[in-house]
């Protein structure tokens, strides 16, 4: 999985992508900690839930399914603003680009992206992202470094132009005379 500040910067850098009108910044946040979500599976390792069940790591809760039902309550938020089907929109591509990072990783047992519907899980045919450890602890022990500069590589360069991409999207169109 790649490291939890690297998928709010993907779903941050999302959020550029949709009119300012439609989708404000303060749904970024949102966004960000949609993103995050799917890995809260890992709690369950203290329960007795094995890696590869329905409900262990990179199980449901990194599903398209998961993505849609998260979405769906976060656009419960009070945050002002926003057309709410944009929104839902942006938080679920969020979300399931949580699932979609996982599946360009080079460990674990692959991502259940069409759970409940089929467990099976996957990976893309390309997985350049270098997996990171479970844990603090384990990162700083196992190679962190290595992760990060994979993801930097991998994410957070293409995250930081798509950006740049959205924002000067988004003033061009502020500039537009109407």
């Amino acid at each position: 999985m790649p490291t939890v500040p690297t998928h709010a910067v993907v779903a941050v850098s999302l959020g550029t992508l949709f009119p300012r009108t439609s989708v404000p910044r303060p749904w970024w946040i949102v966004g960000a900690i949609c993103a995050i979500v799917p890995d809260f599976d890992v709690i369950g390792f203290r329960f007795g839930v094995r890696y590869g069940d329905f409900l262990g790591h990179r199980g449901f809760t990194h599903s398209l399914v998961f993505a849609a039902l998260l979405s769906l309550l976060a656009l419960r938020c009070s945050i002002e603003g926003g057309r709410r089907t944009t929104v839902w929109t942006y938080l679920f591509i969020a979300t399931a680009s949580h699932g979609l990072l996982d599946a360009l990783t080079n460990g674990g047992l692959g991502v259940a992206l069409l759970s409940p519907f089929d467990n099976r899980r996957f990976f893309f045919p390309v997985r350049p992202i270098d997996v990171s450890p479970i844990g603090v602890s384990g990162f700083f022990a196992q190679g962190g470094a290595a992760v990060l500069a994979s993801e930097l590589v991998w994410v957070w360069l293409p995250s930081l132009a798509l950006a740049g991409i959205g924002l000067s999207s988004r003033q061009r169109r502020r500039e537009r005379p109407s």
